[in-house]
Parts: C-alpha cells; sequence; structure tokens
C-alpha cells in the first residue's frame, strides 16, 4: 500500500465515522468523554511505559533539555488531561444549537442550527497531551479526528489514542472507533498526502512553532486555521496609571514568557516616557528581561541598566516573536502611532492599551486589527480556558471563520433547516 493509499483510508474511515457521530446524544458523548478520563488515570503506568520509550530515543537524539521536559508525561500532567476531558464533558453540547429562526411570508420556515465540520486534522508538536485535548474537544462537538504529532512522541500518542478509543468503545458500544485516529507513519510526506484530500478531510489545525504553521499551509488543498506567531504588545498612554502600566507590562511579559499571548514590545506615549520608562524598565529587569530600545527609549534608559539588559533595537526586532526574556520598547507620538506600529509589526494575535481615557480606549479597541484586545488587562489571558471556553484546540489569528481562542463552539459550522407544506418557488 503506498502513502497516498493509507491515508486516503484513513480519511475514508474518518468521514465514516464523522457521519456515525451525528447519532450519538449529549449523553453518550459525554458518557464516552468521562470514560476516557477514567482510562488515562486508570492506565497512568501503561502510558508512562511508552512515554519512556520516548523519552530514551530523544535523549539518544539530542533533544533539548525544554524540548524533553515537553515530552515528560508525569502523574500531575496524565491527571491533567483526565481533568481536561471531564471539563469538556461538562461544558454544553455545541451541536443543534439555534442560531436564527424566521418564517418567510409563504409560510415556508428557516431554522439555522450549528453542526459539526466534519473530518479535523490536527498536526501537533512534542506534547503527547495534545492528543487527548485534541480528540475530547473534536468528539464533544461532532468531529471525526484525524491526529498527527511528532515523531519524537509517536509512542505516547499511540497509547494514548488506543487508550481513548477503547474507553469509549467499552462505555458504549456504538461509538465508532474511527472517530479518533492517529496517524500511524512519521513519514513527512503523509501530511501533504492527507491534505490533499479535499474530499473527504474538511479542516486542518496546526499546532506548533511558526516553521511547522508555514510549512502545513503551504502544502495543504484543505482550509488551514492557524497563527504563524505571536507579536504581542502593550503601550502604554499618557493618562495611564503608573502602577497599572507596570503590573500590567510585567504580567503580559514575564508571567510565562515563552508562549503565543506574551509581549514582544512595549509602547511608551512620549508624553510620559521620561517619568513611566524608567519605572518600568526597572520592574522588567527586576524580573531579568533584556530591553531592545528605540533611539528615544535607550536616551532615557542608557546609564541605568544592569550589564548586558539594554542595547539598541534593529527593525528586525519589530518583526521578531522571542518567546524568552527579551522585550523591544519604543517610544510613541500618541496612541495613533502605537495603532499604526501594532497594525504593522504585530502579527494580529493580542495587543493591550493602559489608559485612563475611555475615548482613547475605545479608539485603541476599535483600530487595532487583532483577534483580541484588551484594555487594562494583560494579553496573557487569550486563552480559552481564561475566557470560559473550558478549553481551546487553539487560537487562529485569520479573519475568515473563527477568530482567537477556539473552542467546543468554534469546531463547529451551520446550516439551514427549511420545513414547508408543499412550497414551490
Amino acid at each position: 500500500m503506498t502513502l497516498t493509499e493509507q491515508m486516503t483510508g484513513i480519511a475514508r474511515q474518518a468521514r465514516a465515522a464523522g457521519h456515525a457521530l451525528t447519532r450519538l446524544s449529549t449523553d453518550d458523548k459525554n458518557l464516552c468523554l468521562r470514560a476516557m478520563a477514567d482510562a488515562l488515570e486508570a492506565q497512568a503506568r501503561r502510558i508512562q511505559d511508552a512515554n519512556a520509550l520516548d523519552l530514551d530515543a530523544g535523549e539518544k537524539a539530542g533533544l533539548s533539555p525544554a524540548m524533553l521536559d515537553r515530552l515528560r508525561l508525569t502523574d500531575a500532567r496524565i491527571a491533567g488531561m483526565a481533568k481536561g476531558l471531564r471539563e469538556v464533558a461538562d461544558l454544553p453540547d455545541p451541536v443543534g444549537r439555534l442560531l436564527d429562526e424566521r418564517t418567510r411570508p409563504n409560510g415556508l420556515r428557516l431554522r439555522k442550527v450549528t453542526t459539526p465540520i466534519g473530518v479535523v486534522v490536527i498536526i501537533f508538536e512534542s506534547r503527547p497531551n495534545v492528543t487527548a485535548d485534541a480528540a475530547g474537544l473534536c468528539f464533544k462537538s461532532g468531529n471525526a479526528t484525524i491526529l498527527r504529532g511528532g515523531k519524537e512522541a509517536i509512542q505516547s500518542n499511540g497509547v494514548i489514542a488506543d487508550i481513548l478509543v477503547e474507553a469509549a468503545r467499552a462505555a458504549l458500544p456504538a461509538f465508532p472507533e474511527h472517530a479518533i485516529q492517529l496517524v500511524p507513519t512519521t513519514d513527512r510526506a503523509a501530511i501533504p498526502a492527507l491534505l490533499s484530500l479535499t474530499d473527504l478531510v474538511d479542516l486542518c489545525m496546526p499546532r506548533g512553532g511558526e516553521g511547522l504553521i508555514r510549512a502545513v499551509a503551504d502544502c495543504s488543498k484543505v482550509p488551514v486555521i492557524k497563527h504563524y506567531k505571536g507579536i504581542c504588545s502593550v503601550y502604554v498612554d499618557r493618562e495611564a496609571d503608573a502602577k497599572m502600566a507596570v503590573d500590567v507590562s510585567v504580567n503580559s511579559k514575564c508571567q510565562r514568557p515563552g508562549v503565543c499571548n506574551a509581549i514582544e514590545t512595549l509602547y511608551v506615549d512620549r508624553a510620559v516616557a521620561g517619568q513611566v520608562l524608567p519605572e518600568l524598565a526597572k520592574a522588567l529587569w527586576t524580573e531579568g528581561v533584556e530591553l531592545r530600545a528605540d533611539p528615544e527609549a535607550l536616551g532615557l534608559l542608557d546609564g541605568s541598566a544592569p550589564e548586558g539588559k539594554l542595547r539598541a533595537a534593529t527593525e528586525d526586532d519589530y518583526n521578531t516573536e522571542f518567546l524568552a526574556l527579551i522585550l523591544n520598547v519604543r517610544v510613541v507620538d500618541g496612541a495613533g502611532e502605537a495603532i499604526e506600529l501594532i497594525n504593522r509589526f504585530g502579527s494580529h494575535h493580542s495587543d493591550a492599551i493602559v489608559t485612563g481615557n475611555e475615548t482613547t480606549a475605545a479608539r485603541f479597541l476599535n483600530e487595532v486589527d487583532s483577534s483580541a484586545v484588551y484594555w487594562n488587562a494583560s494579553t496573557r489571558f487569550t486563552d480559552g480556558g481564561e475566557f470560559g471556553m473550558g478549553a481551546e484546540i487553539g487560537i487562529s489569528t485569520d479573519k475568515i471563520g473563527a477568530r482567537g481562542p477556539m473552542g467546543l463552539e468554534e469546531l463547529t459550522s451551520y446550516k439551514w433547516l427549511a420545513c414547508g407544506t408543499g412550497q414551490i418557488r
């Protein structure tokens, strides 16, 4: 069997499973999800034995300590996967929600209701817990899912997927076994082969670094929901509360610097830069942040910086997602220039303004073209859990379809149901 034939077979099985999923009730789906959660905890040793094989192979391959840590499945992380599945089970069913209802003058009754997307491919790196997270969200929203994890987690991902399917089938004989499938090969050619099947695959969602996401988007013939990188920012306005500006900026950068909703640039209004910027810099330096400053900010901070924590910014720095304790600092001439620079250099992910002026805030919220825009709050809130969505399958910076954190509702489409009494046109 060729690779293309293998991927076609998997996609056909997923398509059939997707049709079968439409016959499951909300109670059926929740029963399966809770059984999956119980099974993950009960079979933690089986998961960790498989994970040990991946960790051993990763060490021999020279994976960094950070990558090995992302790969490792501790008792706490397995418990976290189970907890996530139970939380998804507790959420309202996103399928079948009434979005619109109308009756035409001829008596034709129309209802617009949510439906599953169909077959969703999830491509991800490193973290094997994504297997359970993605499968649970797709299953609850009625979608068949095809999972393609990184080669470094092939053993862990395989065992987790097997446990999920085994548990669901034991709990509900009607569970379609191909509703959750894992691509069994690490051959990179499997991805373009799978994503060429436009009649069988409805959507692809890559989760990982910019390189992975661009590679998937470039080769895919099916729609891809993505965000390439998170170049986020905070703008400190002339009417900002100084303490709030410090708190929001430090949290947005330092609370977890290696994630997509951490800021990479701090803009400060020229009108208050002389007073506010030294205070901001001091707080950031206390957290170990290296500042890369434009000439005006450099002049205000030069001589007060710790060794190695201040240097001139380059144009490329403003286009860089550092994912580290590195932050650009730029002085701007008010909100208008800040908005223009954010829309030019940002990645349309998450941006914030700190100000006491409601009119200025309203302008910023309206004109900044990002998936999440904040007034007097940290950008670190761009997350499905923090938004009260229970969980997320990713964050989208696209403008068509889902935008921002993607939870259960974003994994649905809709259709129109028309009920008549013999009307003809």
